[in-house]
């Protein structure tokens, strides 16, 4: 159901000049890069997940709303989506845990959202074309001026890119802690390397005993060393890895000294700093519900993924490391190994939030590991 006294005609203007018209929540103005995420569920999580920094997500599913919010969802201490396109927003949720409507949660917050709009349309676009640039914008009469002109529309965009934080570097400094702190448990010790954690990514380690140090994402290595953890993880985040220039050159000397497990950008990373390359996906995986192979068993997994950039297999195929997982869909390398270092990484989200947890187990092969290391610690 369409709130009908929302007024605020607007439009998403690609950078390639298609426009997609709709309603404003408020009115407001966003622009960054334009992508799809197809989990029906999850929205909540969506909107709070750092690796979703300088982005305007596209959710697939037309009916985004119906279970509420509350606050338990969140994954980080605010948002970071440039702006919010759904289908058909929904004003009346109905769950036992909700705390209050989406409409509410992302008005509060100042989140440009863009409803009414024909979702299947515009993904399939981006299907075609791939993930571009594009604004939203508040007054309705203005598609106009775009519709005719695929220069004008190019130009406009290209004025109003994804704020202050407009480099991936500058993205990953947007996200990650300003300082360092601690989770204590009794189980190993862990620095966790924040270049955008989710909240569940914590709370899923700190449910199998690790104690948690986590630091910024630009602290070198020579800091982490300092702690003198039992293992380092490095954590998912936004933007392009290539461009993480002191995250790579950290990531480089820690694995020679410490085991290491990487998730998501942390897993680019970690490809990175070994001497693989990565490359930009045409439009990303997004999502819950995946499916990804693991090359020793033969086993499906269904995983919840977050990411525009991938690691070329050929590239690592001297570099020590074995590729263990691969995605079902278009073959993109899911998960890899190095021969003779305790280090390993995924390119999906083990601790779901949203999706499925099957993957949790990954953190008991950490610990597995780190106990090797540790001489059966």
């Amino acid at each position: 159901m369409i709130n009908s006294g929302m007024t605020n005609r607007g439009c998403l203007v690609l950078e390639d000049g298609a426009v997609f018209p709709g309603t404003l929540l408020q009115p407001a103005r966003a622009s960054g890069e334009v992508v799809f995420n197809t989990g029906m569920t999850g929205y909540q999580e969506v909107l709070t997940d750092p690796s979703y920094c300088g982005q305007i997500v596209v959710m697939t599913y037309p009916l985004i709303g119906n279970y509420g919010v509350t606050a338990a969802f969140d994954q980080a201490r605010r948002s970071y989506v440039r702006g919010f396109v759904i289908g058909e927003l929904c004003l009346r949720p109905s769950n036992w845990q909700s705390e209050g409507s989406l409409g509410q949660y992302l008005t509060e917050r100042k989140i440009p959202c863009l409803t009414g709009v024909d979702t299947r349309a515009l993904t399939r676009h981006l299907r075609s074309r791939g993930t571009m640039q594009g604004r939203i914008i508040t007054d309705w009469s203005t598609w106009n001026d775009y519709s005719g002109s695929k220069e004008e529309a190019e130009l406009d965009t290209a004025q109003c890119t994804p704020g202050a934080a407009s480099g991936p570097a500058r993205l990953v400094e947007e996200v990650t802690t300003p300082e360092i702190y601690r989770l204590p448990n009794s189980g190993f010790r862990l620095v966790v390397m924040d270049f955008g954690i989710k909240k569940n990514i914590l709370n899923s380690m700190s449910r199998k005993g690790f104690d948690l140090t986590v630091v910024p994402a630009t602290t070198p290595a020579s800091e982490v060393l300092k702690l003198n953890p039992d293992g380092v993880f490095l954590s998912n985040g936004p933007g392009d890895p290539k461009e993480v220039g002191y995250a790579i050159a950290a990531v480089r000397e820690i694995i020679t000294q410490k085991p290491v497990f990487g998730i998501c950008l942390g897993h680019q990373l970690l490809a990175l700093a070994l001497g693989g390359d990565t490359y930009k996906l045409k439009f990303g995986h997004r999502g819950a519900n995946h499916p990804v192979k693991d090359l020793a068993t033969g086993r499906v997994y269904i995983t919840s993924q977050n990411h525009g950039y991938a690691v070329d297999a050929a590239s690592i195929a001297d570099k020590g490391l074995v590729v263990t997982h691969r995605a079902v869909n278009d073959g993109t390398v899911e998960g890899m190994r190095h021969r003779t270092l305790p280090v390993f990484s995924v390119q999906y989200h083990p601790e779901a939030a949203p999706g499925p947890d099957d993957n949790t187990y990954l953190f008991d092969v950490f610990s597995d590991i780190l106990a090797s290391a540790a001489g059966g610690r």
